[in-house]
């Protein structure tokens, strides 16, 4: 006899919206998820556009949701442009408490260290050993050489300011402001009349972050924008893959087929944006979809489904690559800038990762904002050297 049915290693965004469906839909399953913070999701904000989701997962999805807006703002030195595609956001906050309702507290474990995984164990800190048929390693990204990354990183800071700020949606880039250490933009998100969330946000080379200087900037950014500091409420950083290329079966021949993975853990998030609710939401139905769970058969469905939509998605790794490796540094964001001057259902399928054929031409037609020989240059995956796997997949942890 097993101590649950399903164990979930590590309680971020993927883990508990699964436990959630699963516990949903098949509520006879005894579940655990296991973090190793104080409460499920840390201290995170993850959002998505309206159109991303089907109105199917959206309906099942709405209780997490914190955060509502009903379009949305991009700012390039060229223009300004408002966009109306609803937009939203869940706080780790509101994850924690939907979940600690649904679930309830024996299938939490909080401030738990996870030692080592097993095909149907998990050893904690300590010795405690917790089994199950099935175990979902559900922990973040990890290492990988078989992975060419760039980085989308940032600091975000909450704060209540002495007079409403005045903006009604988020602005989702602001990159009408210098540019170092790859394309910035500052992105914002207007949760009151007086709080907002600003973050300092850039696609880089490197994971590394200088706390201490981008939260200057926030500051300036607010001062700029006439905002006065009453408090900072909370600080939020982050560092996520940007998918530029790599072998995917040699990506899962490292993983093996011992522990099924799940979240950015399997590569399931989009490629550009580095957005990872839709792929979470999609992942939860379908794992509470198979006939039976065991680490094999979830280690199957990830896999298939990774493989999947890494074939799928190879057009936005190529436009990486043009943004990281063909783009000169400080001037990546007229990449950006040329791109939300398309027609904004274009932009939806987009984020949706559902780009046409015709979008695809529309977006790489006319005189691009990189130079035509570098573009070439990198095309293909096959041009990436083997160091920008090594290098690249190793800072990642």
């Amino acid at each position: 006899m097993t101590d649950h049915d399903v164990i979930f290693a590590g309680g971020g965004l993927a883990s508990t919206l699964a436990a959630c469906r699963l516990k949903a839909l098949r509520p006879e399953l005894r579940l655990l998820v296991i973090e190793g913070g104080a409460q499920l999701g840390g201290n995170h904000t993850w959002s998505c556009h309206a159109s991303d989701l089907t109105p199917a997962q959206a309906s099942w999805i709405a209780p997490f949701i914190t955060y509502r807006w009903p379009g949305q703002v991009v700012r390039f030195p060229k223009y300004t442009r408002r966009l109306d595609a609803g937009y939203q956001s869940i706080s780790s906050t509101t994850l924690h408490h939907v979940a600690l309702a649904a679930l309830g507290g024996g299938c939490i474990r909080l401030n738990a260290r996870i030692a080592a995984l097993e095909p149907s164990a998990v050893l904690l800190d300590g010795g405690e050993r917790l089994t199950a048929p099935c175990i979902i390693d559900g922990r973040g990204p990890a290492p990988s050489a078989a992975l060419a990354l760039g980085f989308q990183k940032f600091i975000g800071l909450e704060l209540r300011l002495a007079a409403p700020h005045g903006e009604t949606v988020p602005v989702i880039m602001d990159a009408a402001i210098s540019q170092d250490d790859g394309y910035r933009f500052v992105y914002t998100l207007p949760f009151t009349a007086d709080t907002i969330l600003i973050e300092d946000t850039y696609y880089a080379d490197g994971p590394s972050l200088e706390p201490a200087a981008i939260r200057r900037k926030i500051e300036a950014y607010a001062a700029a924008r006439g905002w006065r500091i009453a408090q900072i409420l909370r600080e939020e950083t982050g560092t996520l893959p940007i998918l530029l290329g790599g072998d995917i079966d040699a990506f899962w021949r490292e993983v093996g087929t011992d522990v099924a993975r799940i979240g950015l853990r399997a590569c399931l998030f989009h490629p550009t944006t580095g957005y990872s609710l839709p792929d979470a939401v999609a992942t939860a139905d379908a794992i509470a979809a198979l006939p039976e769970l065991t680490t094999a058969s979830v280690a199957s469905l990830t896999q298939a489904l990774s493989k999947r939509l890494w074939q799928q998605r190879g057009f936005y790794r190529m436009l990486n690559r043009f943004l990281f490796l063909a783009a000169e540094p400080g001037k990546r964001y007229e990449i950006m800038q040329r791109f939300y001057s398309l027609a904004e259902p274009l932009i939806e399928r987009f984020y949706r990762a559902a780009s046409s054929p015709a979008d695809k031409a529309r977006i790489l037609i006319g005189r691009p904002p990189v130079p035509i020989a570098r573009a070439l240059a990198h095309i293909r995956e096959a041009s990436l050297r083997p160091s920008q796997f090594g290098d690249a997949g190793q800072s990642n942890g």
